[in-house]
């Protein structure tokens, strides 16, 4: 698939143009991607192509996150997201001199995206990267200025300095972090892979009180804890789902199992949200982030060993759904030790290295995970665009073929 053709269809897919299926028209066979067809059939209220032509994500086996420095969420110079192989377009593909036939309509339209974009603090930090206009520079951060000045015009540029930051240490993994980072022997700076400037000073644990998210999971603990117990008893009997998954592979030798709700923010397809309504409502009242979202369930004498999630834009919050007596499962953060209660929330900073052990013989615990944007410091705005940013990502990745998107973005 040659690139422009990618980029093209894939840039009027995330604007929303109402003539992107006419646009669409004008690629040749060769170039229209799986999902911008897609997109186009559903506006077109033609039928869409089967689930398993446009399906990718949950559901394929998980990535071991690793703690290098390389797993940031930044260019991977040779892995290009929107990188082709070398096979010439076919025939189809080419106009009567064998040139692609619509290559100049292609770099006409991305060029004057980009010129409008190319001021703002995100533009600046995108044409400043280190490998800005040569072979090897991440067309994803490339095209990001003109999505996001066409996604939220009346942002003004005094509101986007951190999101450029953002940006800026993203392509640029030797840029120096914040010294409260760096100085923290708790903190693992060599594992942050997403990060944002300017956030203030943090701490291992926040307080529950500070946050209406955590006030209204305590005064429904009753029904959430029914909720749960729906959803386990749903995945009961011959034939049944069992949806407690281990996300990765040092879950599924800790003893932690998720029953997801929520991936990459999303809601996901079939799964029974009837029999968890208040739970998923309350859930979706603040700005979801992550990999995952749901119930961990963590066995007796098993524990998560150290390590960090590395994404400073982040706070979570878990619930006690089922504590073993005597509160014998705690989770260490940092300096900090906490131990778990039935309907009492812990808020924490997860750049900060973290354990959890469940000590009981015989109980298993559960907790309600959620990870979210922090919407102590961070502005509205900021939030939207990450989030949009976040989904993009996984839009370019689905549209090249990659089966699992969520391991690649966190």
């Amino acid at each position: 698939m040659p690139p422009n053709s990618v980029k093209l269809s894939l840039v009027l897919m995330l604007l929303g143009s109402t003539t992107q299926c006419d646009a669409f028209s004008i690629l040749p066979s060769a170039s229209k991607s799986r999902y911008f067809f897609t997109v186009c059939a559903k506006k077109a209220g033609k039928k869409k192509r089967p689930a398993a032509a446009t399906s990718g994500g949950f559901g394929a086996p998980a990535a071991t996150k690793s703690s290098s420095k390389s797993n940031k969420f930044t260019r991977k110079s040779k892995e290009n997201l929107l990188a082709t192989s070398n096979v010439a377009p076919s025939n189809e593909a080419k106009g009567m001199g064998g040139t692609p036939s619509v290559k100049s309509d292609q770099d006409a339209l991305l060029e004057s995206l980009s010129a409008a974009a190319s001021l703002s603090p995100i533009g600046k930090a995108v044409l400043t990267s280190p490998l800005h206009g040569t072979s090897e520079a991440d067309e994803f951060y490339e095209l990001m200025p003109s999505l996001i000045s066409s996604k939220f015009p009346n942002v003004s540029n005094d509101k986007l300095h951190r999101v450029a930051g953002f940006v800026r240490h993203a392509l640029d993994p030797n840029l120096p972090l914040e010294d409260s980072i760096v100085q923290d022997p708790h903190r693992p700076h060599d594992e942050i892979h997403a990060y944002m400037s300017g956030l203030g000073e943090t701490k291992p644990f926040h307080d529950p009180a500070d946050l209406e998210l955590c006030q209204r999971l305590s005064a429904n603990f009753d029904v959430i804890e029914k909720e749960y117990e729906a959803l386990v008893e749903d995945m009961q009997g011959k034939g049944k789902k069992d949806r407690f998954q281990s996300v990765t592979s040092m879950n599924y030798e800790g003893g932690w199992m998720t029953l997801v709700l929520f991936y990459n923010g999303h809601r996901i397809k079939n799964f029974p949200y009837h029999l968890c309504p208040v739970t998923t409502e309350i859930m979706e009242s603040v700005p979801l982030a992550g990999r995952i979202a749901g119930f961990n369930r963590q066995k007796p004498l098993s524990g998560i060993p150290k390590h960090s999630d590395g994404n400073n834009m982040w706070l979570t919050c878990q619930m006690g759904i089922k504590v073993p007596d005597g509160q014998k499962a705690f989770i260490r953060v940092g300096p900090e030790t906490r131990r778990w209660g039935h309907g009492e929330c812990l808020l924490y900073d997860t750049t900060y290295d973290h354990e959890t052990m469940n000590e009981s013989e015989s109980q298993e615990r559960v907790v309600l995970h959620i990870d979210f944007f922090n919407i102590l410091v961070m502005t509205p705005e900021e939030i939207e665009i990450m989030r949009y940013v976040y989904f993009i990502r996984e839009q370019f990745m689905k549209a090249e073929g990659v089966a699992k998107v969520g391991a690649q973005i966190l």
